[in-house]
């Protein structure tokens, strides 16, 4: 990138934002933050008013905005993939927004952009698989969720967790993120006294209240940092017969199911576990119809545990 389209990029990045710091800049156009604070220099001598805060960062005067913004045809094509992306993983509320929004973003574009978006509406397509899970109802709490993320309001809701049994839990909710296939919740639980996930799709009810939580939680990035550090969740594959498949439709849930999709003859199911000894036990009852593909370690584990048995029973 020339010095002139970053100087172009840094005032966008500028009106987007409340504030924006210099390391924030400095990481997203790859350059020293001397170049940064000699790039903000030069801005203010050509008259743009910025603001510059010590321990903020940067900041626009109120009431200055650029002209309208002009999209390259590659973050034209960036907008219909990013739709289609959209399309498959929202709840039906959050696409009829972002359509609209997408509607507002193709009529600034130059008719050149607006011929190559069309093109590429057929051109993209995401397709998933026949058994994944995100082929059920999209979860319509995410916008309500949203707002009370942002207001930090207290949320009544009604869970449906081991068993389908709905329990009822104050919480004090934190983000939401995307992970196979799968809307999460995670949420401070005022009933466990504790952080907990959710995950949204098996909301039964949910409601704001007007009273407000205290905002001393951490953010979600280092809630889901800690997971990953702590290593509290594992990755399981395995795969299971067809005619046997139907009969977990309850209890693979309650285990941690994320994914399943169509291997061969067989179901290839993926889990998150946070106890791998729990997902074990009930592995093995299922053992004669399944194959236990990853991890190693928990293959070895449920080996030793069959051979265990078998020699007591030869005893």
């Amino acid at each position: 990138m020339n010095r002139i389209d970053r100087l172009t990029a840094i005032l966008t990045h500028l009106q987007s934002k409340r504030t924006v710091k210099a390391q924030t800049l400095s990481d997203r156009f790859q350059v020293s933050l001397r170049t940064i604070y000699r790039d903000i220099r030069s801005l203010e001598e050509a008259g743009v008013p910025i603001i510059g805060e010590a321990g903020q960062g940067y900041s626009l005067v109120d009431g200055y905005r650029l002209p309208p913004v002009m999209f390259t045809s590659e973050e034209a094509t960036a907008f219909v993939l990013a739709e289609k992306i959209v399309e498959n993983i929202s709840d039906p509320s959050t696409m009829i927004h972002f359509r609209n929004a997408m509607i507002k973003l193709r009529s600034v574009l130059p008719q050149k952009e607006k011929d190559l978006t069309d093109q590429m509406d057929n051109v993209i397509s995401i397709r998933k698989t026949p058994y994944s899970t995100s082929n059920a109802s999209k979860p319509q709490s995410i916008p309500v969720l949203l707002e009370a993320i942002t207001q930090k309001k207290l949320c009544q809701l009604h869970y449906a967790a081991r068993g389908n049994e709905v329990s009822e839990r104050l919480i004090e909710p934190l983000g939401v993120y995307y992970h196979f296939d799968q809307w999460y919740l995670v949420a401070f639980c005022q009933l466990r006294a504790d952080y907990r996930t959710f995950r949204i799709d098996r909301f039964v009810g949910l409601s704001i209240l007007q009273e407000c939580f205290e905002p001393n939680h951490f953010n979600l990035q280092e809630y889901l940092d800690r997971i990953k550090e702590n290593g509290q969740l594992s990755k399981i594959v395995c795969r299971v017969d067809q005619e046997v498949w139907p009969y977990l439709a309850k209890e693979k849930y309650d285990y941690g199911l994320v994914d399943e999709t169509t291997i061969d003859d067989k179901i290839q199911m993926t889990f998150l576990v946070s106890r791998e000894d729990d997902f074990a036990r009930w592995f093995i009852m299922v053992a004669e119809y399944a194959d236990l593909i990853s991890p190693s370690h928990l293959r070895k584990y449920v080996k030793e545990k069959i051979l265990l048995k078998l020699r007591r029973t030869d005893n």
